[in-house]
């Protein structure tokens, strides 16, 4: 497996003007990547990109992760800016609190389109260039893919779904030398949990956050987890690192199964296979 110094490379990532994709692209940049920023709104977008450096270091387009001609343009239009694109971040994404007997079907598929769904079209628009570089394709999951809350079932549904796509994914790309990994934090200080404080039923379930299995932890030490793993090219990344048990615990058996029971050239034939139909 390559190990990255990240000096000079590419990195894009959609929903770069949020909490916590602002704080990976300023750690990104310290590292010397350039950055191709992905967001909804071009003022946004490109006010974060102005505060990181000239054109040639940082610059935003705007994209949908619901729209994936609009990726596809976005990318597009990074690669021929950048010369290559490296590196992808899948990091957009939402959540809401509420009962499946009063959740509206309406905000149900939103949470799976955005949080899900974008991570596919994100990853399927950059997978050409990132094939190109033999490069890494990363997501933003959480804890919530192992450990499911009640009042959340679209959110750990679609965060679960995402740990599940970046398996599979990854099991299509290894002879291309692409890696893939998913990023699984515990709560951190985002102004979505901002949300949950403020959300009585947030309060109850979680008790604050200050303590016990559901203490927050710092936003840096997120940051820094998803920046050593880009550069490690990990598959699974976890924060805090006590919790790493608890994420394995699921996949325990992956790795053998990927051995075993999809040798050799198994998978790049059946992909061959299946794209003739």
């Amino acid at each position: 497996m390559t190990r990255y110094r990240l000096n000079g490379l590419t990195v894009a990532m959609t929903g770069s003007s949020g909490g916590l994709g602002s704080e990976v692209a300023k750690a990104l940049l310290r590292r010397g990547a350039r950055l191709a920023l992905l967001d909804l709104d071009q003022a946004t977008v490109g006010a974060q990109a102005q505060s990181l450096g000239a054109r040639d270091v940082a610059r935003g387009w705007v994209a949908d992760v619901r729209d994936f001609e609009a990726l596809e343009t976005a990318l597009a239009s990074a690669n021929e800016h950048f010369g290559r694109i490296d590196v992808v971040v899948a990091n957009a994404g939402i959540e809401t609190m509420a009962p499946m007997a009063s959740l509206k079907p309406a905000t149900f598929e939103r949470i799976i389109d955005i949080n899900l769904t974008g991570v596919w079209r994100t990853f399927r628009a950059a997978l050409p260039y990132v094939t190109e570089q033999r490069g890494y394709l990363l997501a933003i999951s959480s804890m919530a893919a192992f450990i499911h809350s009640p009042l959340q079932g679209a959110y750990t549904a679609s965060k679960a779904g995402v740990w599940a796509l970046c398996d599979s994914t990854r099991l299509e790309v290894r002879h291309l030398g692409v890696d893939v990994g998913s990023v699984h934090p515990t709560f951190f200080d985002t102004p979505m949990m901002d949300n949950v404080f403020a959300d009585p039923a947030g309060n109850r379930l979680w008790g604050g956050n200050q303590k016990g299995l559901w203490k927050m932890v710092s936003r840096d030490s997120v940051v820094d987890s998803i920046v050593t793993g880009i550069e490690k090219r990990q598959s699974l990344i976890v924060c805090p690192k006590r919790n790493t048990l608890v994420a394995r615990a699921p996949g325990l058996f992956r790795p053998i199964v990927d051995r075993i029971g999809f040798p050799g050239r198994v998978v790049p034939d059946a992909i061959e296979l299946a794209t003739r139909f």
